[in-house]
């Protein structure tokens, strides 16, 4: 898909997945294994918590209403997948790939993708809080619809990112490079920490004034009337 300017601003927009799943065949296994290779299966209600799949590979798969409690997915790839309803808490996703992903109406907590790279991945709905992306790399990631409360972008690398209808609260952007990020969708606007790593975004008017103060707190500027 190619590129596109974000209403007129000469932001590039993000380039959304086009996951086309094959026919899948029903998965019937007993549990994740470290580095499995999953191929065209559908995971349908399966319970994951606390499995071991580190090291695995999805490919052309969908995962449709899974528990992921404290399942160890480190370093895992998901490609050319769609995932819908899934939730947990403490899911531990660090160095994980996620290419040509669609997330639906998930609710996970205190996920861990640390370290991980998206790639033309879609959030859609659901909410998400305490999501770690600390010196995660992110490039043509969409945010619609869904809420996220207290994302750590710490040190990550958003290129070409957009927040859709989405509420942003308390997101620490410290030490994060952004570039071609588009937030005027998101509302609220919550910035706790790294106000001054926005350099590289796009933000509407009343978002500036929302945001002054944390910008004049981050600039040293005291106001007083």
């Amino acid at each position: 898909m190619a590129r596109r300017a974000v209403g007129g601003t000469g932001v590039k927009g993000a380039r959304r997945p086009e996951v086309r799943l094959p026919a899948l065949e029903r998965w019937e296994g007993g549990g994740l294994e470290p580095d499995g290779d999953y191929d065209g299966l559908e995971f349908r209600e399966a319970d994951f918590a606390g499995q071991d799949g580190g090291g695995a590979r999805f490919m052309d798969c969908a995962l449709t209403g899974c528990a992921l409690d404290e399942a160890r997915l480190s370093r895992v790839r998901v490609l050319d997948s769609v995932l819908v309803g899934v939730r947990g808490v403490g899911t531990d996703l660090a160095e994980a790939t996620l290419r040509d992903v669609e997330l639906t109406d998930a609710r996970l907590g205190g996920t861990r993708l640390h370290g991980a790279v998206l790639e033309r991945v879609l959030v859609r709905g659901g909410k998400i809080d305490f999501l770690n992306l600390r010196s995660a790399r992110l490039k043509d990631v969409v945010f619609e619809g869904c809420v996220l409360v207290e994302p750590d972008f710490g040190g990550a690398l958003l290129e070409r990112v957009e927040f859709v209808d989405c509420a942003l609260k308390g997101a620490d952007l410290s030490g994060a490079v952004l570039k071609d990020v588009d937030l005027r969708g998101a509302a609220p606007l919550e910035i706790a920490r790294g106000a001054d790593r926005l350099s590289g975004a796009v933000i509407g008017t009343g978002q500036l004034l929302d945001l002054a103060p944390v910008l004049a707190g981050e600039l040293g500027i005291r106001v007083e009337d």
